[in-house]
């Protein structure tokens, strides 16, 4: 039998879609089509927000389409050097909270440190980020 997956193909380490490998263990036959597509409209301006961390309280990344972003502006711009060199310290004076574990993962990857990751959900995240910066004296 044929399945049709909406959906973008995705490797696992054995080069594969899971989704194509699992059904075809019960003799389905996949056949995968990307319904959504992504495009980042405002990299431009995160680019130049990141440079200047001394106009900004922190950081909050809401996903790890937000993490994508800010390493493409990092390569795009040929800014990992200064980013390894200040802007990342700087940016670590901060807070830095995400939402979700994964999220946080892929920001420590950039070399930030992370706060509100179990929070689960925006709203849950958004309580503890007023909560936290009462504590800190921020308002």
């Amino acid at each position: 039998m044929k399945v049709l997956l909406l959906k973008d193909a995705k490797e696992d380490d054995c080069g594969q879609d899971p989704y194509i490998r699992e059904l075809g263990l019960y003799g389905l036959e996949a056949t995968l089509i990307p319904v959504l597509s992504f495009e980042f409209l405002s990299l431009p301006s995160f680019s130049e927000k990141l440079s200047h961390p001394e106009d900004y309280g922190g950081l909050i990344f809401t996903s790890p389409r937000a993490v994508e972003a800010a390493e493409l502006c990092l390569e795009k711009d040929n800014k990992t050097e200064v980013w390894e060199r200040s802007l990342k310290e700087k940016w670590n004076a901060k807070s830095v909270y995400v939402v979700g574990n994964a999220t946080a993962s892929l920001v420590s990857k950039i070399g930030l440190d992370t706060e509100g990751e179990n929070c689960g959900n925006a709203e849950k995240l958004a309580e503890y980020i007023c909560s936290s910066e009462k504590v800190n004296g921020i308002f």
